[in-house]
């Protein structure tokens, strides 16, 4: 944000505070918020693309009248971010805390992340984040239920107030109401402050209404929605704010200052707008396309009306007929005008701009094909070492920190209700195990596994997690396997022959 952006930003927030009442046109207008509006402009934008919502196009049709219509598109944002966030997370990731013997400690993390179905809300929040570029998670108490929830908030509805190059401190979240009145639809937006004060942790509510969708509103007192909320909540003993945020890994080049991230796709807009005009134009092609034919109006049926006039009329499902006026009773004109359309030329076009679009995404080459070919699989990515499973290691990172904030936020807010008298775990004592599944070979858990067991790691353990069996089996099978090797070895059981004998 320049000087002057920083002035008239100064005195429109002046004239919001004059007065007995605060009426805000949007939250950025709040004297608390200094957010950058372009920042929120480009997340604005991210957004409607990620939902797949464009323009329509307007042209001037061959009669000279302007006219517009709904775009045909490929909505690659979603595409991208789905891949990013299959790739990275799944229900499978293992999150540990503390050591075998402090089960408090295991136990209320355990119960507070099943409770709120983490694993799998996080994989569904992920592919938004990586779209728009952050997320937030704040946990809370619900007293009704006597349990810690999870409140999840997108980049559109997050704010810092304060931060510094590596964390973001204080924030404002937005969140919006809809009541009906009548025949009125009143909006609601309650914005929770997030804040630092000589030590101590302040939350402070504010609630505002409006009769209009794009308006914050009216600064209007909590009852009218929230009839327990309290406009500040003072709570001490915390080491770190309430909530989590989590940005795609990467600089934010488009606003160097911003303490926001970019989704994956920002970078190249303008190429995920070549691939939509390249895929419009195709889909027009196909449409206008379809198959015309000329004919006599010899050829056509006829009958009389009422009046004694003859008719001349085709079946009422054709459509690729066109009638032309005869001149002689001996026309019996059939004219093809379906024009070739052009395939080749524009799947080969959209394919190139998917190349384009691999490279500036971080995503191997061959990730996307519109002639419906098959993408890599993840045992192949690993095998070839691309660029795909490179770009998933480092957002890996971002993940890992984002999952050990949440879990020591946990802890302080249960210590500080009363509900968790356990110790609060250090970074270094909570582990974030992804599964990798696909991204690692068998033969890479056996040797790491190998190398545990030499360490003293129990076999039977081993075992279930190399072969992925339920907890417990892995006992059995050990047992089954020592005794027939047992057997072997007293001569009960012959040795199995190999494929040279």
């Amino acid at each position: 944000m320049n000087i002057i952006d920083r002035i008239k930003n100064i005195f429109r927030k002046g004239t919001v505070t004059i007065g007995v009442k605060q009426n805000l046109s949007s939250v950025l207008d709040h004297p608390k918020i200094a957010g950058d509006s372009k920042e929120y402009a480009r997340i604005k934008d991210s957004l409607a693309r990620y939902e797949g919502v464009y323009p329509a196009i307007k042209y001037k049709n061959s009669n000279g009248k302007e006219v517009h219509r709904k775009p045909g598109t490929i909505n690659m944002m979603k595409k991208v971010a789905n891949k990013y966030a299959t790739v990275v997370f799944n229900e499978q990731c293992e999150i540990t805390v503390g050591n075998k013997t402090d089960t408090e400690l295991s136990g209320f993390i355990n119960d507070v992340f099943e409770h709120n179905d983490f694993k799998k809300n996080f994989s569904k929040y992920l592919e938004p984040m990586f779209a728009i570029g952050g997320l937030a998670c704040r946990p809370y108490y619900d007293a009704a239920q006597n349990q810690i929830e999870f409140s999840w908030a997108l980049p559109d509805a997050f704010y810092p107030l304060h931060s510094n190059t590596n964390n973001i401190s204080e924030c404002a979240l937005t969140f919006r109401t809809t009541k009906t009145v009548g025949d009125k639809n009143i909006y609601y937006t309650l914005i929770e402050f997030h804040e630092w004060q000589n030590g101590r942790y302040i939350i402070t509510n504010e609630l505002y209404r409006s009769e209009q969708s794009n308006m914050v509103g009216m600064l209007v007192p909590l009852s009218e929605v929230y009839e327990d909320l309290q406009p500040e909540t003072i709570i001490d003993g915390l080491t770190r704010p309430l909530f989590a945020y989590l940005k795609p890994s990467g600089f934010n080049n488009i606003n160097p200052y911003s303490n926001l991230g970019l989704g994956v796709c920002d970078n190249c807009k303008d190429t995920l707008d070549r691939i939509n005009r390249t895929f419009d134009q195709y889909d027009q092609e196909i449409t206008k396309g379809k198959r015309r034919i000329l004919v006599s109006e010899h050829l056509l049926n006829s009958q009389m009306d009422e009046q004694g006039n003859i008719k001349l009329f085709f079946d009422d499902t054709e459509d690729v007929f066109q009638k032309i006026p005869s001149g002689g009773l001996d026309d019996y004109t059939i004219k093809d005008l379906t024009s070739e359309i052009r395939s080749t030329a524009y799947i080969d076009t959209i394919n190139h701009h998917f190349k384009t679009l691999e490279m500036e995404v971080g995503l191997s080459a061959g990730t996307f094909y519109f002639d419906g070919r098959s993408t890599k699989t993840a045992t192949e990515i690993v095998a070839e070492n691309t660029q795909t499973y490179q770009s998933r290691s480092m957002q890996i990172t971002e993940v890992e920190k984002f999952i050990k904030e949440l879990v020591v936020s946990v802890c302080e807010l249960g210590n500080a209700l009363g509900v968790y008298k356990g110790a609060i775990p250090k970074f270094s004592e909570i582990g974030v195990d992804f599964r990798d599944g696909a991204f690692q070979s068998t033969d890479e858990k056996i040797t790491y596994y190998q190398k545990l067991i030499a360490m003293g790691y129990p076999t039977s353990k081993a075992l279930e997690e190399i072969l992925e069996l339920p907890e417990g089996h892995g006992q059995a099978l050990l047992s089954e396997g020592l005794r027939e090797s047992g057997a072997r070895m007293s001569g009960m059981i012959p040795e199995m022959p190999t494929e040279a004998e």
